[in-house]
């Protein structure tokens, strides 16, 4: 059960987006900080990341990695990768974060993780002999377990630092100011 009537601001902050924001080439270490900072476990984070099943990156962020012939990406997947990605310009040239099902939201981000598939480097961080690796295992196992964890993130998510009283607005629209 998702709460509704969230109170959301009327303003956006570029420069808290960069502070509060996970960024693409973000080592893991900073990643769980950044979640735990807003009091999500490192599992939370982990199953958040799996919404990148769904949605597409511009190539800047991730063409270093497909031209880096770095040891935890597959050659394939870069190759791939680099026919829509020169390795100048085009900087807004979309790639799916998922070349299995990019528009469905399953576990099929996590079985690429296994397979050095990642796009962004802050992905495959997750599954590269680190402290998460058992929990992409075990997503990439069981659809069943990530649809939980997921779920049981997303609420958590949506009850950091909540707008009360008569702090922002509840949105008839989500995209867009009342």
């Amino acid at each position: 059960t998702v709460k509704l009537g969230r109170r959301d601001s009327t303003t956006a902050s570029h420069t808290l987006a960069e502070t509060d924001l996970p960024g693409p080439f973000d080592p893991l270490s900073r990643l769980i900080s950044g979640f735990a900072n807003k009091g999500l476990s490192t599992r939370d984070m982990v199953a958040l990341s799996g919404s990148h099943s769904i949605g597409q990156a511009q190539c800047f962020l991730f063409r270093d990695r497909i031209y880096s012939n770095g040891t935890d990406i597959d050659a394939g997947f870069a190759s791939t990768r680099r026919r829509q990605c020169p390795q100048e310009d085009q900087n807004g040239n979309l790639a799916p974060l998922d070349l299995v099902t990019p528009n469905q939201l399953d576990n099929n981000y996590f079985k690429n993780l296994r397979q050095r598939k990642g796009l962004l480097q802050s992905d495959q961080v997750l599954m590269s002999g680190g402290s998460t690796d058992d929990i992409v295992l075990e997503y990439s196992n069981s659809p069943r377990a990530f649809a939980s964890d997921f779920a049981a993130a997303m609420i958590k998510m949506g009850d950091i630092s909540p707008l009360t009283g008569q702090n922002g607005i509840i949105r008839t629209v989500c995209g867009a100011i009342n």
